[in-house]
């Protein structure tokens, strides 16, 4: 309970943490807890100082907290993406002056923890709000106007006292609530970017390295063993500078545990015109990105939304519209094999998930059982997959976008008709279904089930068995009205 200050008088160690802790599959681009079980982020990103969560800062009202929490807990979350401090509003500094962790925050966090502790929820943990930071730079603790080490922030990589107060943070945190399971992994560094050392990406590898290293040393000493680590990356920067090794440095820096980016493509996942294409967007940049990955190494979006739409248009997405855009884009990228569907940045008002996209996180955690993601040793197949009509004639990608991942003896199809999309953008809704047969390739002989899945519904529609007899694939049939996914097993 959150009435008192007793109950959060003591900090959760691993000796008494009631969360298992999250590992990178050992065979497998995914994630399990230390007790072997299967483990997929499905959540959003989300901050302290927003709607949901802010009744935590100074306890002025806990209880408005853990009944957001308990929503999301409901609705199959996993995890939540958080900063340390969200430096838009100066009473959610983490530090003032650098080096006082302010202990309004630190309270707010001792009791966030121990509500993701008892929920079953965790957190994807990064120190700084970079965007804000950057904006307010003047207010903020680490300003050297301020008393903090940092003449600008464009020097943020590149002080080594601006260093020892980024290990400092991050040391306070891992000794506080480190040893919680609660914590799923460190973003040791929020959209890490050439503005941040004077608009160069050479100090990247070194940063990184140095921050990962001092903060494993840590934890292995005080908890025995170290949470995973990943930095991120404004996924267009990646476009927008092909000359920058961007991926050797955050993508496969050997360091990480696992990659990760902010997907957030012009013109279709940051300003929607209609449902789909943000979908066909986000299915073609995982696979490109799993292509720049190390084999092994899970990835996934941690952050996506109509960032362009909401910040500089000031359009909030009508409700229905974006309930489909979130729902089509998660199904792209889990399709095409990212971990779990992608993290939303809200981008409405207020900051936080509707209705029904927190339903279709919820129809998709029905939908992981299918697989057994420890082992699923993917590949991305997208563009093999064939697609035929009752009359046999190959369906175009035009009318029928589809993304999917194989191993050699499991699958994940996603099916995303692109020819009833109406006026509103949206898919139209009671067109006749058309009835395909799909062909996954890269499967090894035997007798498959496939389990075909109503992403809207959450639920199940059909089962069938089928026999791979070698390289030309399994085939499989379906009806898609609007969309469909497909779960593919050997028996």
């Amino acid at each position: 309970m959150l009435q008192g200050r007793r109950a959060f008088a003591t900090v959760a160690r691993p000796s008494d943490a009631r969360l298992a802790w999250i590992e990178v599959a050992p065979a497998a681009p995914y994630f399990v807890t230390a007790d072997g079980h299967d483990w997929t982020p499905i959540g959003q990103n989300d901050a302290v100082s927003w709607e949901g969560l802010s009744g935590l800062h100074r306890r002025r009202d806990p209880q408005a907290a853990r009944r957001y929490l308990e929503r999301l807990a409901d609705h199959g979350v996993t995890t939540l993406r958080l900063m340390l401090e969200y430096a838009e509003f100066p009473e959610f500094l983490f530090e003032d002056p650098v080096g006082r962790f302010r202990p309004e925050m630190v309270q707010l966090w001792d009791d966030l923890f121990a509500l993701l502790e008892e929920l079953g929820l965790r957190v994807l943990l990064t120190p700084f709000d970079t965007f804000w930071t950057w904006r307010k730079f003047a207010d903020h603790s680490y300003s050297r106007q301020r008393g903090g080490p940092l003449d600008h922030p464009s020097r943020a990589l590149l002080c080594a006292a601006t260093m020892n107060a980024i290990k400092a943070r991050l040391a306070f945190a891992t000794r506080r609530w480190g040893g919680s399971g609660a914590l799923f992994a460190w973003d040791l560094w929020n959209e890490i970017h050439p503005g941040q050392a004077e608009e160069s990406a050479e100090p990247f590898p070194a940063f990184i390295q140095a921050l990962s290293d001092d903060l494993r040393r840590l934890e292995r000493r005080l908890h025995g063993r170290a949470h995973p680590q990943t930095v991120s990356l404004f996924g267009p920067e990646m476009r927008w500078r092909p000359h920058i090794p961007f991926a050797e440095a955050v993508l496969r820096h050997p360091a990480l545990d696992f990659a990760t980016l902010h997907i957030y493509e012009e013109g279709t996942i940051d300003d929607p015109a209609n449902t789909v294409d943000p979908a066909v967007a986000m299915g073609r940049l995982v696979a490109e990105t799993i292509g720049e990955t190390p084999k092994g190494r899970p990835f996934f979006d941690s952050e996506h939304g109509p960032i362009h739409s909401f910040k500089d248009k000031r359009i909030t997405l009508p409700e229905p519209f974006d309930d489909d855009y979130h729902r089509q884009v998660q199904w792209a990228h889990l399709a095409a094999g990212g971990a779990g569907g992608g993290m939303r940045w809200p981008n409405r008002h207020p900051h936080r998930l509707t209705d029904g996209m927190l339903a279709a996180q919820h129809a998709m955690t029905r939908f992981l059982p299918l697989i057994a993601w420890q082992r699923f040793d993917r590949r991305n197949v997208s563009e093999a997959v064939v697609c035929r009509d009752d009359r046999g004639r190959i369906v175009e990608q035009a009318v029928v976008a589809r993304f999917a991942a194989a191993s050699r003896d499991q699958a994940i199809a996603y099916l995303l008709r692109r020819d009833i999309i109406g006026d509103d953008g949206r898919l139209a809704r009671g067109a006749p279904p058309l009835t395909l047969t799909i062909t996954i390739p890269e499967l090894s002989p035997g007798r498959y089930r496939a389990t075909s899945f109503d992403t809207e519904r959450g639920a199940i529609v059909g089962t069938a068995e089928a026999v791979c007899e070698g390289k030309c694939g399994m085939t499989v049939s379906a009806a898609v009205a609007a969309d469909i996914a497909i779960a593919i097993t050997r028996k």
